[in-house]
């Protein structure tokens, strides 16, 4: 077995063991691999185990991947999610190749996507990004700035309203990390009560993902754990 195979192993036994834990399904929590910087043969094999999710935070470098294996045969049935920041003027590279988008955080954004995605195309999935840990470093807008967009997103016939997504602080603190995913998960109830295709908090990532689903995140979004550290140069 390859190590990629080992790693996914490795963390679906995490999921389904913390979610047993917390009286839930499993099946409750989708595993998404995020695999920005990291090659096209590492998704490959990622893909050759099972895996069908992959998230990308780079939207050139994405959307190279993706034209990539949309050449090749047997890779038609991934679902991308872009889940950086995203600029205005790479909003089209996103529109036009990507299933899911996890990091809207302003109007003009879900304007540019609604105009962009393809007619052809189902709609785009949306999560809005919320800055749980108000850091100014991150992107996401605060708790009560999502409901306005919540409302433009479920207004547009080519998006789809499917939820929130965070960073949590990165911290060790798991007392304050606790309180940020808790204030997530209430305002992903308040959500879905108000919108039936509200399904998704996305929140938790490799070193807090314990922590994640046992307030409600439905997707876990885990790149370390299972391709291994990041080269950024």
């Amino acid at each position: 077995m390859s190590q990629i195979a080992q790693h996914l192993n490795i963390v679906t036994d995490r999921i389904t063991k913390v979610a047993r834990n917390s009286n839930r399904s499993p099946n409750e929590v989708t595993l998404l691999a995020v695999s920005k910087t990291k090659p096209l043969e590492a998704i490959m094999e990622a893909y050759q185990f099972g895996q069908r999710r992959f998230g990308e935070s780079y939207a050139q470098e994405a959307a190279a991947k993706i034209d990539r294996l949309s050449q090749m045969p047997g890779f038609d049935d991934i679902e991308w999610h872009f889940i950086g920041p995203l600029q205005s003027n790479k909003s089209r590279l996103v529109a036009e190749r990507f299933d899911w988008v996890q990091s809207v955080d302003r109007s003009k954004l879900i304007e540019r996507l609604q105009q962009q995605r393809p007619a052809a195309m189902a709609p785009l999935n949306v999560c809005l990004q919320v800055n749980v840990s108000g850091e100014a470093s991150k992107s996401g807008v605060q708790a009560e700035e999502i409901f306005a967009l919540a409302r433009q997103v479920a207004d547009c016939d080519r998006l789809v309203l499917r939820g929130i997504m965070a960073i949590p602080e990165h911290t060790r603190d798991e007392v304050r990390l606790a309180d940020q995913m808790a204030r997530m998960q209430q305002l992903f109830t308040r959500l879905q009560a108000d919108y039936a295709s509200v399904d998704t908090l996305s929140m938790g990532m490799t070193e807090d993902l314990e922590l994640a689903i046992a307030h409600g995140s439905t997707m876990v979004r885990i790149g370390t754990a299972i391709f291994g550290a990041r080269d950024y140069a």
